[in-house]
């Protein structure tokens, strides 16, 4: 080889030189080859790697490969300044390595041009390499076998991009702590090769761990409760510390085809003793005795990251139906551990552009997609899936037009923060869980439409321990089996071009609500699991007409405090469940229909009702209480303050104090009762204007009327029963 120090200055300035004296002086170390490479490697490194050898210089890899190879030693280093230029960036230290036979790949296996059966040029590095280094400097030509290499050795712990890149390959690794950095390069895909049918994971990048053939399966035999991280086995011996579990439970009896409360990637923490183990992990949901349980041990990825790439879809042009095949994604993980993505920002990627099942302790952050080519096609247009995952943190990532930008499946313990999906009027929301059993969820900060375990039947609608904060969306729907649901400070507002009602829908099962706002709010119930109480603390409601505010279903007790109802026309309170009104304060308009109650029981305590007013619709026995400094004033449609439906038998107790009611005009009754069986109880009650109308006829039988130390004032009185054993109307009031 002739080329020299001095001739590298000449050719490749300051920095080919520095490099070329470094190598002079030192041989660097010789990182591991490959998995699988010429075993006379090592021992040709070995043997050189005993003292100094002479260096020589090459001003690119074609000048290196050029040199006859019967002329090289054992051993001898050689400075090359550029691969295809000095100073290219493609640079490297290489070392003859007269043994081996590994296969050439450009980069760090190299072949001089007379082709030695054995021999060759072995790269020296620290771990960490780049694409320039196997002649890569822009998207011209594939990268895969490139990256194939890098990936593929061991000794490299970092792959580093300095230019846009082209892949057409779907690659798939098991290998662990190694970071992809693209340096915020373009990555292209097109031609890339067809994907399997259904298959998210068919990304460029994917990284899965392995499933052993060690399983355990066994019925429960006792229960395991919530919130227990000691899970009995047959035989603990079977189990080691340290070990990572991928566990899940049977299917609910009579429940979805793929509903399970238990389906987690643990780590195996204590042998508690013969028959118990503990793992890394607080069941979120109860397992009753015999239901049975499957542990499988997986080897998983731990450590491979990806950063910092502009990702360019492909197949966006060629229909929904194909792009399934023909669509790309960047990078996906199954069965992997500590797994960090920063920075990926894609373009019209098919499958999720980061996809994650049996995941456990990650992050991904700072990473966007933009149009997709469908948001219809399930599992498409997401920027993340996660699928039986734990301890996830998704931060600072945005989407436009697309599907989800966050969906968590059978996940626990995750948190989705400072996130914003714009572009959703196709109905694609950003924001979701599918309904299998999410539990310990928060969200915090984001805006974007949200709807939560709401996937179907199949995999079970339900969640438990969602929290929202601080959230901005027009559109948000969370009302299927979803337990202890807590929502801070969620604003809906109404978008034309989307949801003009501006909906907010709940779960009447443990829900509470506090510093919300919306236009349509509704309160339903699909399940009854929780011990706390439904809550809707101050919030603010500006409900569209007749709409149904609490949900036939509703069984449980609602209770709204401070909050402030408006726009008032006909609105149905229609479930049986309780209803308690605190201090709130609910406005109509004086030709707007009454709020229609079918409650069993509703209790105003406080509070104000103007240009509205309740009337109990009869279905069954009811009672009202309205107290505590309550205000009634103006008038409605029905010219009632407080009434109930005509022609029906159901008994209504009503319970009237401490309140102020003042009638708008002549018209206005403060109580009106016409028939059914009534026990009316007013007792300091101060009434102004207006009428009371209380029907002999709503007072035969059983019936009874108490009013006492009330202050009417320019009431006018209508139809009161004379009193008797069970009516008490004129004693004790001050009638002005």
């Amino acid at each position: 080889m002739t080329t020299t120090r001095r001739h590298l200055l000449r050719s490749g300035g300051l920095g080919a030189a520095a490099v070329a004296a470094g190598a002079l002086t030192t041989v660097p170390a010789q990182a591991a080859g490959p998995a699988g490479s010429d075993p006379h490697a090592t021992a040709s490194s070995a043997k050189a790697g005993g003292a100094a050898q002479p260096a020589t210089a090459a001003a690119t890899v074609a000048d290196l490969l050029a040199t006859a190879s019967k002329s090289l030693r054992d051993g001898e280093v050689a400075v090359v300044a550029g691969y295809r230029t000095p100073g290219d960036g493609g640079g490297m230290t290489v070392r003859w390595d007269a043994g081996s036979t590994s296969t050439p790949n450009g980069g760090t296996v190299l072949r001089p041009n007379d082709r030695p059966a054995q021999g060759r040029w072995r790269r020296l590095h620290d771990g960490v390499l780049d694409f320039r280094g196997f002649g890569l400097f822009d998207a011209a030509t594939p990268a895969d076998d490139a990256l194939d290499a890098m990936v593929d050795d061991p000794s490299v712990h970092r792959v580093e991009a300095h230019t846009d890149l082209l892949f057409r390959r779907r690659h798939t690794y098991h290998r662990s702590r190694i970071v992809l950095d693209f340096g915020g390069h373009t990555v292209h895909t097109g031609g890339i090769e067809r994907n399997a049918h259904d298959n998210p994971f068919g990304a460029v990048l994917f990284f899965q761990g392995t499933l052993t053939s060690d399983t355990v399966s066994h019925a429960l035999p006792a229960e395991v409760i919530e919130l227990t991280d000691a899970f009995p086995v047959p035989d603990s011996g079977a189990f080691e510390v340290g070990q990572w579990w991928a566990v899940q439970s049977d299917e609910v009896a009579g429940g979805g085809s793929d509903e399970r409360e238990l389906q987690k990637m643990v780590e195996v923490t204590e042998i508690i003793d013969g028959t118990h183990i503990r793992v890394d992990y607080l069941n979120g949901w109860p397992l009753a005795a015999g239901r049975t349980v499957t542990w499988r041990r997986v080897e998983p990825v731990v450590g491979a990251r990806v950063d910092n790439l502009v990702f360019l879809g492909a197949g966006q042009d060629t229909g929904a139906v194909d792009d399934e095949y023909t669509g790309s994604a960047p990078v996906a993980y199954e069965y992997a551990v500590d797994c960090d993505v920063s920075g990926i920002h894609a373009t019209g990627t098919f499958w999720p552009v980061i996809m994650r099942r049996w995941c456990t302790r990650y992050r991904t952050v700072q990473c966007s997609l933009k149009n997709p080519p469908t948001v219809m096609y399930g599992g498409a247009g997401y920027l993340t899936q996660q699928i039986y995952c734990l301890y996830g943190h998704v931060a600072d990532c945005t989407t436009s037009n697309v599907r989800h930008l966050n969906d968590l499946t059978a996940s626990a313990y995750c948190q989705v923060v400072n996130c914003h999906g714009d572009g959703d009027d196709e109905g694609g929301n950003p924001f979701t869980t599918h309904g299998q059993y999410e539990h310990d969820l928060l969200f915090e900060g984001n805006s974007g439409l949200m709807d939560i375990a709401n996937s179907g039947v199949q995999w079970g609608n339900s969640a438990k321990r969602i929290t929202v904060r601080d959230h901005v969306c027009s559109w948000f729907t969370a009302n299927t089996r979803i337990t202890d649901l807590t929502l801070e400070n969620v604003k809906v507002i109404a978008r034309p071009t989307f949801d003009p009602a501006g909906t907010l829908v709940i779960n009447a099962d443990g829900a509470q609500l506090r510093g919300c706002t919306a236009s349509f709010f509704a309160v339903a119930q699909k399940s009854a699991r929780s011990t706390r109480p439904t809550t809707v603390t101050d919030c603010s409601f500006d409900l569209p007409k007749a709409s149904v505010l609490v949900q036939t279903p509703v069984t449980a007790p609602v209770h709204f405090v401070r909050t402030t109802f408006t726009g008032l026309d006909g609105n149905v309170l229609r479930g049986s469940g309780p209803v308690h009104l605190t201090d709130c304060r609910l406005a109509g308009s004086p030709n707007a229909a009454p709020l229609a109650v079918g409650a069993s029981e509703i209790t105003v305590d406080g509070g104000s009702l103007t240009d509205t007013g309740i009337a109990l619709s009869a279905v069954r026995d009811q009672r009202i209480s309205v107290g505590g400094g309550a205000v009634l004033s103006g008038t409605n449609a029905a010219k009632a303050l407080l009434s109930r439906t005509a022609g029906t038998a159901a008994t209504i107790t009503w319970d009237l104090a401490d309140l102020r009611s003042s009638a708008a005009d002549a018209d206005t009754a403060h109580v009106q009762v016409a028939d059914g069986g009534n026990r009316y109880s007013a007792v300091g009650a101060r009434l102004t204007g207006g009428r009371l109308a209380l029907a002999a006829a709503a007072f035969t039988g059983t019936s009874s009327l108490l009013h006492t130390a009330c202050t009417e004032d320019g009431v006018t009185r209508e139809g009161l029963p004379a009193d008797g054993k069970r009516v008490s109307a004129t004693g004790g009031n001050l009638i002005l």
